[in-house]
């Protein structure tokens, strides 16, 4: 029963009201769980949240990052620095889940404050990859997309600032959507770059991404930055006809250094996307190569902001001294792990009197053109397609010494967070040593529609997801 998908296990939870569902996901959780560490809490009796509506997806367990709030149980960010922090209210997603009647199941581990593409900056232990526990799962959102991949969970929710979806998901061998900036709200969600960060769905199929979308976007009057473009019914565009639809391969994501099995992958699924009608394009993206360095500038920046509220005073941990400044200074040195002090210290840096001018406002300006190089490729193609991520999962603690290694781990997926376009990672084969390798799909602003199309059609055609890792 826990191999289900959400769109299968609604027949089930109609049928017996899902208590057998949820019987057999805790027994997968605690049978697994102490060799993955995916979950940072999960407790039937305290951490499960029931959903008191009876709409969609009535009865259906959907897990949750460490990041976004609900309301009386612990959310930490997987940092120190908020351990016992109970937030008073609901993210508006967690309530959108509830009221269409979802069973809130378990909190996922993620990288501290979701700086890292490689789940090991938790707090509280490094999450491990289901198809290879000696790998990482990816980050930030590893701990969602490895409880999705081994079975403890139907589906999940993850956040994505650069990657932080579909970089775990290719991964994990799932599928993990980041929507248009402004499509779902990000009301609850304790914030990294706000002006990047978007919570999303890590799901087992695409149709059941699809499920999840219908319930989550749309406006948000607690969110300034939430759409109110009209949101269309996902599951409509989940057709296996392709014909027609112009695909791009942009050529500076086929970068050097990239692994070459996970080039052949992707090429192998353009081949299988001409074979189901869509035209094949050549596009570019001339700005892609300055895409990782104008990230790590801009939402660095954002961060230092963000997380200047945690001073010991109003969240979570408070260190025993005297004086205020001392306090501040105590609570931020024994509650934020290496990569947060590390990305404070550089945020601050680039926002400093004297090197405002010099990095941040000329960040903005690139941004400005890598969004435009999306619009102009948008004129000649209806999707994008790429790798997620330019590697298959790398060993645990192989990046954690070289920062800029790991950086680059998001270099495919951090130009879609630059732009705002909507972006979701499928798998589409495995290496030779049975590791998945996830392709990107990216769309013009606001159309998800293009995504699911594309998504669907390849997914049925090769039935790539019907493989399990084996635990």
């Amino acid at each position: 029963m826990h191999q289900l998908t959400l769109k299968q296990a609604l027949e089930e939870v109609r049928k017996d009201g899902g208590s057998a569902l949820i019987k057999a996901l805790s027994a997968r959780v605690s049978s697994l769980n102490p060799k993955l560490n995916a979950f940072l809490r999960f407790d039937p009796a305290v951490s499960v949240v029931r959903g008191e509506g009876k709409g969609p997806l009535q009865g259906l367990p959907i897990s949750i990052k460490d990041n976004i709030c609900i309301q009386g149980l612990e959310t930490t960010c997987a940092s120190k620095i908020l351990k016992g922090h109970r937030p008073p209210y609901n993210a508006t997603a967690v309530e959108r889940l509830k009221n269409a009647g979802a069973v809130i199941f378990g909190q996922c581990n993620m990288d501290e404050f979701a700086f890292g593409s490689s789940c090991e900056t938790s707090a509280y232990g490094v999450c491990r990859n289901p198809w290879d526990t000696e790998r990482v799962p990816g980050g930030s959102s590893g701990g969602s997309a490895a409880a999705v991949a081994s079975d403890m969970t139907l589906a999940a929710l993850g956040s994505d600032t650069g990657g932080s979806i579909r970089q775990p998901a290719a991964f994990c061998g799932v599928v993990g959507l980041k929507p248009t900036y402004g499509r779902v709200s990000r009301y609850g969600l304790i914030a990294f770059g706000s002006s990047f960060d978007q919570i999303g769905p890590i799901t087992k199929t695409v149709e059941d991404a699809a499920l999840l979308m219908n319930v989550l976007a749309g406006h948000d009057e607690k969110d300034s930055t939430a759409s109110s473009e009209p949101v269309p019914d996902y599951t409509k565009s989940l057709v296996r006809d392709v014909k027609g639809l112009r695909i791009g391969l942009p050529q500076e994501y086929f970068v050097e250094g990239m692994d070459p099995e996970v080039e052949k992958s992707v090429r192998q699924a353009a081949e299988v996307f001409k074979k189901l009608g869509a035209e094949i394009k050549s596009v570019s993206l001339p700005n892609t190569s300055q895409a990782v360095a104008v990230y790590y500038i801009v939402a660095v920046a954002e961060a230092s902001s963000n997380l200047g509220r945690f001073d010991g005073v109003r969240f979570g941990i408070r260190a025993s001294e005297q004086s205020l400044k001392d306090l501040y200074f105590e609570t931020r040195d024994e509650g934020f792990g290496a990569e947060a002090k590390r990305r404070i210290l550089l945020g601050t840096f680039v926002l400093s009197a004297g090197y405002y001018d010099a990095y941040y406002r000329q960040g903005q300006k690139v941004r400005t053109l890598i969004r435009d190089d999306f619009s102009r490729a948008f004129k000649d193609v209806d999707v994008i397609l790429s790798a997620t991520a330019p590697t298959p999962p790398f060993k645990i603690g192989e990046k954690l010494s070289d920062p800029l290694a790991m950086y680059l781990s998001d270099i495919l997926t951090i130009p879609a967070n630059l732009a705002g376009v909507p972006a979701m990672s499928l798998p589409c084969g495995f290496t030779s040593s049975g590791l998945p390798v996830g392709m990107q799909l990216m769309a013009r602003p606001f159309d998800e529609p293009a995504l699911f199309r594309a998504a669907y059609a390849f997914e049925q055609e090769t039935q790539v997801y019907k493989k399990k890792p084996k635990l």
